[in-house]
């Protein structure tokens, strides 16, 4: 793991690891019970937005010549005595900034 909780103003990044030279942002949502949905889904396009901008920091703070990068979502569902893991590896692509 290369870092947990990287903060980037109010925005921050669960997990970043790295394996093989590939470095992964990691945004882990969980719920209790299934009234709003599959943790997973709740990744929309705001905070995919958010992610890719503290992501853009945290390279152009940490990161190396010939790194890859990707974002995954663990979403992790507890439904009563019952945990349900699910891991989706790149789950989404940069989203380039706009000026």
């Amino acid at each position: 793991m290369l870092q947990r909780r990287f903060r980037s103003g109010h925005r921050d990044i669960d997990l970043i690891v790295e394996r093989s030279g590939v470095v992964a942002f990691v945004e882990v949502k969980a719920r209790h019970g299934a009234d709003f949905g599959d943790p997973i889904e709740a990744v929309n396009w705001r905070k995919q937005r958010e992610l890719s901008r503290s992501a853009s920091v945290w390279i152009g703070r940490h990161g190396r010549p010939g790194e890859a990068y990707r974002f995954d979502v663990i979403g992790v569902l507890v439904l009563g005595d019952r945990v349900r893991v699910r891991h989706v590896a790149n789950a989404f692509q940069l989203v380039a900034r706009s000026h």
